[in-house]
């Protein structure tokens, strides 16, 4: 790997507390129709997170603020 290539960085943001892929999408990508389905498939470390055991507090497949969120896609090789 040469210097070239750790130069490049993907955009992305740490989210807010209580963010959700609507919430991101509308203020990180509102240009996008599709905004939502390509942050999810550009995060998949974050949306394939198992769900929340049966009875717990936590609902869904939250995003945590310590989550890193990629805002674009990785870059062609």
């Amino acid at each position: 790997m040469s210097q070239a290539d750790l130069a490049s960085v993907r955009r992305s943001i740490l989210p807010a507390n209580g963010d959700s892929w609507e919430s991101i999408a509308s203020r990180e990508l509102a240009d996008l129709d599709n905004a939502v389905s390509l942050l999810q498939s550009w995060n998949l470390h974050v949306f394939m997170r198992p769900a929340a055991p049966e009875g717990s507090a936590r609902q869904g497949n939250p995003i945590l603020p310590s989550d890193v969120i990629f805002l674009e896609p990785p870059a062609a090789s």
